[in-house]
């Protein structure tokens, strides 16, 4: 007998409330209150932000919203049948049957299993029949258990595919005289449900078909890759995903057609049938030969336009991250050890103060000012070259995310001459796309066969670099170095005027709009520049590198006090765990810690950071406070005076960004501004 449902957690024709929410919330805290989550709230919010990814609702009347979550104690099943049915966006409408699958964040193989197991009954007639049909608790935790309990649920039952319908002929199902041979890939965000759901409903249109269909359903209880000669002698491949396909060099060549993973378990014999059409189409999409996106071509589902652009430049600046993490706090390291100076050039050179020291002393010749110094000297160079692998990092994992590991060398190559050309991140963005989609291209050639093993570790990374980087030198890297130029001497006009106030809002702004992007570091590299031409007569420029130091502090800071103070269960789980590390980022000046909430939520992230910013910016110009060294965070409050007035613009900055940010989340639906563009959609549509 399995512990995962009892008859508590049972409900039996009744109404929960008028929406998928109330539902939701209902089961929640039914698992709450048999002690297997320590917080119906957090449950409840960590399903709903599932649901906002892709609503669960099945055909057939069922639905199963589904999350990991840090407040699930035990892996837990929550079945309510529904008296009315509530609408969980199945396209036949209302859903009566509705499991909860709650479990736990780092949930073990064997509770995954059996919630996988309980997804893939789903799809068997029998099973939701014998649902409907119970008359007591009891009967509903026996069927549930003779599902979960047994083995293999796709093994011991032969799943009702929906979608099954078609009104292809049994020569449209053949490719070369034999039937045709198809592998698919099936995944989801949470690998519970919808994998395996997807995966059972494919193989039985396959078995339905009389065609050859294998499924590799990668799940988070892990997966067991296809045999290469299965997916070598297949004639096309279907991806039913949600996240990326792992390994999907593999299936390089091979005809496919795309999806999200939904379409997988509503429509498996369409998707079957698109199948063998573009296997069968000489100009059809393929996994291209780096086993990254598939030609622009065929049935395939792809992304919008927008939902792609920002998803290829989040790779980027997720691989950027650690970059900035371990050198911010190494510089800042340097400057507790050796002093603000140590960044300044060195009178006597034309280096840093850092540089120099390094160049002419060592462990055992140490430099008059002693080994702390020169320790200082050595976090500081350590950091500082970290932090010059900025531009170049970000440029190779942009290209990276379009056109997988080939699209490396090309990126970063074009990301280091948008260094050089002093075109700044706008440059490495640029830069990352270009490589990026050149080796896409390229990729994409069909070459012979003896070339192939050549085409990823040679031929695209020597003609993505030519090109890329060409276009950087020749057309591209000026006119944006100019740009940035332009940027920079628009914010010294500005510091030259009495509105010094307004200059800190301004810039205050600017360091919290995209958190460490182009225009962020603009502000902060204006804020650099100037520090050499400061001084106690002239302390303009050294208000300007607090204001930005201080603005630069609010987000991570802001988000950190949001998730894991105030308003914990408005947050995901990961959001939790991110904000605990946005404290010591958002302390060390690292304004990319609020880089995971805004690119979640940037709609209400980003303008309750910038309120912060600007109110942080505008007082800490208002007080005069004065910054000499160009990072640190509180690492290095020695050279900021007065301190006191730097920690209350900063705290004043933070607990109004934080509060906003929470308000936003209350009383601001995530949702609302997609129905509109929905709702406005329909209102123009032409009717068929």
């Amino acid at each position: 007998m399995s512990d995962t449902i009892t008859p508590q957690l049972v409900s039996l024709d009744v109404g929960l409330g008028d929406d998928k929410a109330a539902v939701i919330r209902a089961l929640a805290a039914r698992v709450a209150a048999q002690g297997r989550a320590t917080d119906a709230d957090a449950l409840a919010d960590d399903a709903l932000a599932r649901e906002a990814k892709d609503e669960t609702g099945l055909p057939g009347g069922i639905a199963i919203p589904h999350a990991k979550s840090a407040a699930v104690t035990e892996a837990s099943l929550a079945f309510a049948r529904l008296s009315p049915g509530v609408d969980f966006g199945a396209p036949d409408g209302p859903a009566d049957l509705v499991f909860l699958i709650a479990a736990p964040e780092h949930a073990a193989e064997a509770h995954l299993a059996v919630l996988s197991k309980l997804a893939r009954s789903l799809m068997q007639s029998d099973f939701t029949g014998g649902l409907r049909a119970a008359t007591t608790a009891d009967e509903v935790v026996a069927i549930v258990d003779a599902a979960i309990g047994g083995g293999d649920a796709a093994a011991t039952a032969a799943p009702t595919a929906p979608g099954a319908a078609s009104v292809a002929t049994a020569e449209s199902l053949t490719i070369d005289g034999h039937p045709a041979r198809i592998v698919a890939v099936t995944s989801c965000a949470t690998g519970i449900a919808h994998t395996f759901m997807a995966a059972d409903a494919l193989t039985a249109a396959g078995k339905e078909a009389g065609i050859d269909l294998v499924v590799e359903p990668q799940g988070s209880s892990g997966y067991k890759p296809l045999d290469q000669s299965v997916i070598d002698a297949a004639d096309a491949v279907i991806f039913a995903n949600d996240v990326d396909v792992r390994g999907e060099a593999r299936f390089a060549g091979k005809p496919v057609v795309r999806s999200g993973v939904k379409r997988g378990i509503e429509q498996p014999r369409q998707m079957i049938d698109e199948a063998i059409a573009v296997a069968k189409n000489p100009s059809g999409a393929r996994v291209s030969t780096t086993g990254s996106v598939a030609a622009a071509t065929g049935p395939t589902e792809k992304l919008s336009w927008g939902a792609n652009i920002q998803r290829i430049l989040l790779t980027g600046v997720s691989y950027m991250i650690p970059f900035v993490a371990g050198g911010g706090l190494l510089i800042a390291l340097g400057f507790l050890l050796g002093g603000y100076d140590i960044a300044l050039t060195h009178p006597d050179a034309t280096v840093s103060n850092a540089v120099y020291t390094l160049q002419n002393y060592a462990i055992w010749n140490l430099p008059p000012e002693g080994l702390i110094y020169y320790l200082g000297a050595v976090a500081f160079q350590i950091g500082a070259t970290s932090m010059g692998f900025l531009v170049s990092a970000l440029a190779g994992y942009i290209a990276f995310a379009i056109a997988d590991r080939p699209g490396i060398a090309p990126g970063f190559v074009a990301g280091a001459i948008a260094s050089f050309m002093s075109a700044g991140f706008i440059g490495g963005i640029v830069g990352g796309l270009l490589a990026g989609v050149t080796a896409w291209w390229i990729g994409t050639w069909n070459v012979p066969r003896w070339l192939r093993g050549l085409m990823p570790v040679v031929i695209i990374p020597l003609l993505g670099s030519i090109v890329a980087s060409g276009l950087m030198i020749l057309v591209l890297g000026k006119p944006i170095a100019t740009l940035m130029t332009w940027l920079n001497d628009w914010l010294t006009a500005l510091s030259n005027t009495s509105g010094i106030i307004v200059v800190g809002v301004i810039l205050g702004l600017m360091m919290c709009f995209d958190l460490g992007g182009p225009i962020n570091k603009v502000a902060y590299s204006f804020a650099v520049a100037g520090l050499a031409a400061g001084s106690p007569e002239n302390p303009a420029p050294y208000m300007i590198m607090a204001a930005v130091m201080c603005s630069g502090m609010v987000p991570p800071l802001a988000m950190a006090l949001a998730s894991t103070v105030l308003a914990r269960p408005l947050f995901t789980p990961v959001e939790r765990e991110n904000g605990k590390a946005a404290w010591l980022l958002g302390a060390a000046f690292i304004s990319e810690g609020a880089i995971p909430f805004a690119a979640a939520d940037p709609l209400r992230v980003i303008p309750a950071s910038m309120v912060g910013g600007a109110l942080t910016g505008g007082l800490s110009m208002a007080f005069g406070v004065q910054l000499l060294a160009p990072h640190g965070g509180i690492f290095v409050l020695f050279a900021i005076n007065p301190i006191w007035g730097f920690l209350v613009a900063l705290a004043a900055g933070t607990v109004v960004s934080a509060l906003l940010v929470v308000t936003f989340k209350r009383f601001i639906a995530p949702k609302s501004l997609q129905q509109a563009e929905a709702d406005a959609a329909a209102a123009t549509a032409v009717p068929a």
